[in-house]
């Protein structure tokens, strides 16, 4: 089983997209990178709040095995 996943980065940037750090990093786990840049646009929109001129998203891939909802459920 593969357990690579993506997760999606919320980068605060100076003007120009100059000097990004990372703000936040989304909850959600995307079993593919096309799922997760095609989740971005919902991403940014709800991160909006972040105090920098610009803010934007990048998708990184993780080798942490995914816990399914069913796992979360049994032991919630």
């Amino acid at each position: 089983m593969d357990s690579l996943f993506y997760v999606m980065a919320i980068m605060g940037c100076g003007d120009g997209s100059m000097g990004c750090q990372q703000a936040r990093v989304e909850q959600v786990q995307y079993r593919s990178i096309a799922q997760c840049q095609a989740a971005m646009p919902a991403a940014l929109a709800r991160n909006s709040d972040i105090d920098f001129p610009v803010v934007s998203a990048s998708c990184r891939a993780t080798g942490m095995p995914m816990a399914s909802t069913k796992a979360r459920a049994q032991h919630g």
